[in-house]
């Protein structure tokens, strides 16, 4: 699979060079976009359990080698995670059966930090994207959007990243952290018919949503959301690869994800 996406990978490469289209494997840099699971893995307040790692085996053996062996239990949705149509959306897409081609493309990175550092409630808005295209083009149809909130600099501090420190059901009226406007995902899902979308804070609605519509809108269209990402300020706005690969769970509603960035060769 990795092969055949940098393959085509390659061929961008040459269609945008008209020259030289050898692209080497090996000069690719990949920029990992998940953060690691760990007793430090940030959950949804309400979750009853966080991220579990058991040790199974663990030492020299008695025939002398070493060997370990561990067991893990985590909720599908912490850390960096996929949301799953069916998260918010009857009969649509499981994990398991989204199509690779939904988790694999080009992307843009639309930065809004400055807004969204500023006003912990931040909406990104309709006129953020077409400010962003002012200065770098239409986006084309089936691109995966990354939006910079600059939360993901805060990741695994609880306080800072959610807003509260709480965790329980008494956290939820307290969380404070930018999201997605509902008008703007149904903008995107429509006017640029968007294959996926993602951001570096803990929800792809703002921390405050009682209805959680970002999500209806996004999910209900039958394509994928990416949480709690890292690292989106090593990516450029433009000529990106993403490849995000979530645990192929059985009727799961989401997943926990490690995603990875290349730069398109111009």
């Amino acid at each position: 699979m990795i092969r055949l996406l940098l393959l085509f990978i390659a061929g961008l490469a040459a269609c945008s060079q008209h020259k030289n289209p050898v692209v080497s494997f090996n000069d690719l840099k990949w920029i990992d976009l998940a953060h690691s699971y760990d007793s430090a893995t940030l959950y949804w307040p309400n979750n009853r359990k966080g991220f579990e790692h058991v040790t199974e085996a663990e030492g020299k053996t008695s025939s002398g080698y070493y060997y370990s062996s561990y067991s893990i239990c985590t909720p599908e949705h912490g850390g960096t995670h996929l949301d799953a149509p069916i998260h918010f959306t009857e009969n649509k897409l499981t994990v398991d059966q989204l199509p690779l081609s939904s988790l694999t493309g080009t992307a843009v990175v639309i930065d809004v930090s400055r807004k969204a550092l500023a006003n912990h409630d931040y909406q990104v808005s309709i006129e953020d994207i077409e400010n962003w295209e002012k200065e770098n083009n239409r986006i084309p149809d089936n691109t995966i959007i990354l939006f910079r909130t600059g939360y993901g600099q805060f990741y695994p501090n609880r306080e800072k990243y959610f807003g509260t420190p709480k965790t329980g059901l008494g956290a939820i009226p307290e969380l404070h952290f930018p999201g997605i406007f509902p008008a703007t995902t149904q903008w995107l899902v429509e006017k640029r018919n968007i294959k996926a979308l993602g951001l570096d804070t803990p929800s792809l609605d703002y921390g405050q949503s009682k209805e959680f519509k970002t999500h209806q809108i996004l999910l209900g269209s039958n394509k994928p959301g990416f949480e709690n990402l890292a690292n989106l300020d090593q990516l450029p706005l433009k000529g990106i690869y993403i490849v995000a690969l979530p645990m192929k769970i059985a009727k799961g509603s989401g997943a926990p994800l490690r995603i990875i960035a290349t730069l398109i060769p111009q």
